[in-house]
């Protein structure tokens, strides 16, 4: 997880009241990544898929995705959002964490495996508990990190 989510593209203070609100905060952390493209780009990109199908995955989760020509490997951001906001999810909750990510186009099997395994992270509820009660990013970012590094050895 370190690989493709730095810290400076974690945030524990997100605030919007709606979901483009959101996109948009999760675009402005990518500032923080090799990315190299401008917010309002990435929140094209990510409201493009969200207008197919809310990526609010239900318990709290929601993972905003999309494809960007020329990216050199998986990118991704990471955001609590304390109070919750809709978004859309299919268990109609309102969504705490969101795991944004970009893939390259044309790697679909790259995107599809950074999606599996972010999806594997966030089933377990006590760390989703634990991201949402975060002090800060860096505690974020390390229980990310960590849950990610035991997952690959399991």
């Amino acid at each position: 997880m370190a690989e493709i989510l730095p810290l400076t593209c974690v945030s524990t203070r997100l605030d919007a009241s709606a979901k483009s609100g959101v996109l948009a905060q999760l675009a402005e952390l990518y500032r923080g990544s090799d990315v190299g493209l401008e917010p309002s780009k990435i929140v094209e990109v990510l409201a493009e898929r969200e207008r197919l199908a809310s990526t609010g995955v239900g318990s709290g989760v929601a993972i905003p995705h999309g494809r960007v020509p020329g990216l050199r490997g998986v990118r991704c951001v990471f955001g609590v959002h304390r109070e919750g906001v809709d978004f859309e999810a299919i268990d109609g909750e309102p969504v705490h964490l969101f795991i944004g990510v970009l893939a390259p186009d044309g790697q679909a099997s790259q995107h599809l495996k950074a999606l599996a395994r972010i999806s594997r992270l966030f089933r377990n509820a006590e760390l989703r508990e634990a991201l949402i009660a975060a002090k800060d990013e860096a505690e974020a970012h390390r229980l990310l990190v960590q849950a990610d590094e035991g997952a690959s050895q399991a």
